[in-house]
């Protein structure tokens, strides 16, 4: 069975279904795909069809303020892709009047669309054959193309994804081969250690970012001053006042007579 058969033949049998596969419009893939950076798929099925309720459009989005699309975000992790996702709505309705752009170049003129998310919005969005890679996609190529090498560049892959996009349906297609990758890595564990831009994630608990989270989880229910911020942390106070200044320099906060408030 050649190697395309094999991912589609996988799929046909055991694909699977998200809120973001269906009635897709350029704006539910634009929330999708923001949402699922570094964020395992069991943790946005719910919240995907909770945020689409709490701004159904790109509009309503766009028109929102920072702290209330935070509010919304809260529990998903990583604010700083929720402050992108509302600064790319903020972008394409005053830029493209409303138009989620089918151009990559174009797409990442906007704030947090990095190569990667250029190229998969359109082919998810708009069913354009565009050539990407993520974790599960690389999984795949790693499993077939590459075993017992290390050290492997996304750049010797990419020409291999290239080659069997398919065409008349690219969207099913990465569909496929990421779901397809998701079964080898049950099956056969991570294989990402092979890859050359592999970084094991740090942890949250005890990091600076969970005490960023925190920190911005309190300010977004109300006002706070310092000694209040003080309260509800272990933490030194030079790493306290340090991720509180980055969370100013970050924009996510604003400090207004000695009072942290959101942005």
């Amino acid at each position: 069975m050649s190697f395309p058969a094999i991912v589609w033949d996988y799929y046909h049998q055991h694909g699977r279904a998200f809120p973001w596969r269906e009635r897709i419009t350029p704006y539910k893939i634009l929330v999708s795909e923001l949402m699922l950076q570094q964020t395992q798929t069991q943790r946005i099925e719910t919240r995907f069809p909770q945020f689409l309720k709490r701004f159904p459009s790109l509009r309503e989005l766009a028109a929102a303020s920072q702290s209330e699309v935070l509010q919304e975000w809260q529990g998903l992790g990583y604010n700083r892709r929720g402050k992108y996702l509302h600064e790319a709505a903020k972008f394409f309705e005053s830029e493209y009047d409303g138009i989620i752009p089918e151009d990559p170049r174009l797409l990442q003129k906007a704030p947090g669309i990095g190569l990667y998310t250029a190229a998969a919005l359109p082919c998810f969005a708009y069913n354009k054959p565009t050539v990407f890679i993520e974790t599960n996609i690389r999984t795949v190529y790693l499993h077939h193309f590459f075993r017992g090498q290390t050290e492997v560049d996304d750049k010797a892959i990419l020409p291999l994804i290239a080659r069997d996009v398919d065409a008349s349906n690219p969207r099913e297609w990465y569909y496929a081969l990421m779901d397809y990758g998701v079964y080898l890595k049950r099956t056969f564990g991570s294989l990402n250690h092979q890859s050359k831009h592999y970084r094991k994630q740090s942890k949250f608990a005890g990091s600076n970012r969970q005490v960023r989270a925190t920190l911005l989880k309190h300010v977004l229910i109300k006002p706070h001053t310092l000694p209040q911020l003080r309260a509800y942390f272990s933490p030194t106070e030079k790493r306290l006042r340090t991720n509180l200044q980055a969370l100013l320099d970050e924009g996510f906060l604003v400090e207004k007579q000695g009072r942290y408030f959101p942005a």
